[in-house]
Formats: C-alpha cells, sequence, structure tokens
C-alpha cells in the first residue's frame, strides 16, 4: 500500500512559519496542537526554514495525496502556500483548500472576511470547514519572474513601502507607519502607461493596485465593491497623490472613501498591463517584493477553496 492510500481525504497538512509575527512561536504550536486535538481534527505538519520553503511542502504535500492545507503564519507565509498549489502539476488548483491560522504583523487576507485574529476562531472555522472558491491572481515581470498573489498586488509606491517594511520589520506594526512614510518623502512618482480592454491611460502615477481582495498595508482599503470570486481584478490607479493628501485623509484610507478622491480611478478587468516610462519601480505581490519595471496581471477564476467562517 502506497504512503497516498493511507492519507485520509479529512487530513490536514499544517505549514507553519516559526519566524512570523513577534510572539513567542513555541508557546502558540503548543496552543494550536491542543485546540486541533480537542476537535480530532487529523493533521501531520512542517516547520519552514528558510524563505519561500512553503513552496516546495505544499509541492511534497501534494504529492503524498493531502488535499487540505493549513498556513500558519502571516500573509507572506499564505502567499507562499499560495505559490505553491499554483505551481504543483498533480491535481487541479481548486481541489485543494486552504485553512488559515493567522500569526503574522500584517494579516490583511483574513479582513475581507472577517476572520478573526484569534487561534481558536481560525482552528474553530478550519473544522467546520465552510469553503469559497476564491481567484488568484497571477502576475508577470518583463524578466518573466511570474507570481500568484491571494489578496492584493502593486506597482509603485506600495512596491517601495515593502521594500522599505523589510529593513524595519523589528519595529512591529508600526512599520507600517513608518515605511509609509518614508516612502511618502523619498519615493519619487514616475509616468505609467495602463492599457487594458480598450483603454490606454498615460499618467503620472503614485502606484497602480490590482486586488483580488479588500485590505492592504495593515487594514488599508483601496479598491472598491470588492467580490473575491467575480472573475474580475479590481483596478485602482493612484495619480498624483502627494504627502498631505494620504495625511489629511488618512481615515478615509481605512474606511475605503479613498476611493473616491479626485486623484483616484477605479476600474474592474480580466487583464492589465503597466509599462512604467521613465524609471523602474518596485512591484509587490501579498505584501511580498516581486521584481521590478514593467508587469501584466491577469486573473484565474475560482482557483483555490478557502476556508472561510
Amino acid at each position: 500500500m502506497s504512503h497516498i492510500d493511507t492519507i485520509n481525504t479529512n487530513s490536514w497538512f499544517i505549514i507553519a512559519n516559526p519566524t512570523s509575527g513577534n510572539r513567542n512561536f513555541s508557546k502558540l504550536w503548543k496552543e494550536i496542537q491542543q485546540l486541533l486535538n480537542n476537535k480530532n481534527i487529523d493533521y501531520s505538519f512542517a516547520f519552514t526554514k528558510f524563505s519561500k520553503h512553503e513552496v516546495k511542502l505544499v509541492d511534497t504535500a501534494i504529492q503524498q495525496g493531502f488535499r487540505n492545507i493549513i498556513s500558519v503564519g502571516g500573509d507572506g507565509t499564505l502567499h507562499h502556500v499560495v505559490n505553491g498549489i499554483m505551481l504543483q502539476r498533480y491535481v487541479k488548483t481548486s481541489d485543494i483548500t486552504i485553512g488559515v491560522i493567522p500569526m503574522g504583523t500584517g494579516n490583511d487576507w483574513i479582513k475581507t472576511y472577517n476572520i478573526p485574529n484569534s487561534i481558536e476562531s481560525a482552528v474553530e472555522i478550519i473544522n467546520k470547514k465552510e469553503t469559497i472558491l476564491q481567484d488568484i491572481g497571477v502576475l508577470e515581470t518583463e524578466n518573466k519572474t511570474i507570481s500568484y498573489f491571494n489578496n492584493v498586488a502593486g506597482l509603485g509606491y506600495d512596491g517601495y513601502i515593502v521594500n522599505k517594511l523589510n529593513s524595519l520589520k523589528r519595529f512591529g506594526a508600526i512599520a507600517y507607519l513608518l515605511s509609509g512614510l518614508a516612502g511618502l518623502l523619498f519615493y519619487k512618482k514616475t509616468v505609467f502607461k495602463i492599457i487594458f480592454d480598450d483603454k490606454i491611460i498615460k499618467t503620472n502615477c503614485l502606484m497602480t493596485l490590482f486586488g483580488i481582495c479588500k485590505f492592504s498595508g495593515g487594514g488599508m482599503q483601496f479598491t472598491e465593491n470588492v467580490n473575491p470570486s467575480d472573475g474580475l481584478l479590481d483596478i485602482t490607479i493612484a495619480k498624483n497623490l502627494n504627502i498631505f493628501d494620504l495625511i489629511y485623509n488618512i481615515k478615509k484610507l481605512y474606511n475605503g472613501n479613498i476611493v473616491h478622491h479626485k486623484k483616484m480611478e477605479t476600474y474592474k478587468t480580466k487583464e492589465i498591463t503597466v509599462i512604467p516610462q521613465t524609471a523602474k519601480p518596485f512591484i509587490q505581490a501579498d505584501g511580498e517584493l516581486i521584481d521590478t519595471g514593467k508587469i501584466t496581471v491577469k486573473v484565474i477564476e475560482k482557483a483555490i477553496s478557502f476556508c472561510i467562517c
């Protein structure tokens, strides 16, 4: 009998990032195991040991017969788990279910579905296994780098912030604010040529965002009327916004009303290309730095199943 036959279809494979968040991982891991055992949830697990290790762990787990994967960590861990699922070639991606136990600094993806930032609630949601088939975005850069994203990707100011954030992570949640301010002071806007459907927009641009879900940058909302399963990318073009626009509208960044600002434009489309005309700004996906320069983004409809409440 092969190992694959012995794996129960209800069994979960847990991928945990021990460096997520600023909290005591070993204590939290004990709590997670206790809660899973209390609910008689069958699972195997592995810890990530290096950057993007999740991709390899997912590939092996699926090869071994697992179809249910739990991501323990922040948005970065989930991003790499999603990439592992999208890159594997053994099964249809929509046959895989992801459960999330949030433990990172950002945890933006869970906010779209009102999933509480609590281990106990997360385990309860995984136990119920009520799922949604969600769209996944895929971006390709001019250097042929391909990355999948389950939340929000972007080019420009937000990519600059992610790059800055890497050196400020030790400051915890306030790092987002510090990075944002640094970006407003030092990031140089560039002209973007934006092509989608029958439109060509050429504008001086702070950033262009591609949303599947609703929240990014630690709870900010830059997209409008988001439906993560409608087969469309939610595009936001932030034009010539400056430091005063953002400081003056700080509340609107978090309640979503920023999209109505006269320097913001929103669209929905299935595919979009952005060509920076002067500089080569940073590209980020789900808060992970991907590349720089030109980018083409598409949507893959109802690609992966997620446990939601």
